[in-house]
């Protein structure tokens, strides 16, 4: 029995020494990362958080761009609706519009003119509010 562990012992040490001999005389060496490989893998990870962080504010920019945009497109809509419409001079009428709230300014010749105006901007989807801020002409005597 002592001669098997022996026997063992004599093939463990003459493998290790073979793989340390092999990786000293040949080019392959033990796997250790270099110093370039080192600081590339940190070069990465940063690079990744500088992307994330990139991303975020994109992503933030783009909400904020995308407000505007639906913004405008609301009054545009809603400025569209007036000039087709036959009882609303639309170009007397100005439509202002800030995070879905419309506020319509100007001067009407009527009420009827005033409420289609104000009914107009309130059936348009996406609008939350709308502000009346529309004078009735006077009516000379």
């Amino acid at each position: 029995m002592c001669f098997f562990i022996g026997r063992v012992l004599m093939l463990g040490v003459v493998t290790v020494g073979g793989l340390a001999a092999y990786n000293y005389w040949s080019d392959h060496g033990w796997p250790s990362p270099s110093r370039a490989a080192v600081l590339e893998e940190r070069a990465t990870r940063q690079a990744a958080r500088l992307a994330d962080r990139a991303t975020a504010e994109a992503t933030y920019a783009a909400s904020k761009f995308g407000g505007t945009m639906s913004d405008s497109a609301l009054t545009a809509k809603i400025k569209s609706k007036m000039a087709l419409d036959d009882y609303v001079e639309a170009r007397a009428i100005d439509v202002d519009t800030s995070h879905a709230i419309v506020t319509l300014t100007g001067v009407v010749s009527s009420e009827s003119e005033r409420d289609r105006a104000v009914g107009l901007a309130r059936e348009t989807s996406g609008v939350t509010r709308v502000v009346d801020k529309l004078r009735i002409r006077k009516k000379a005597e």
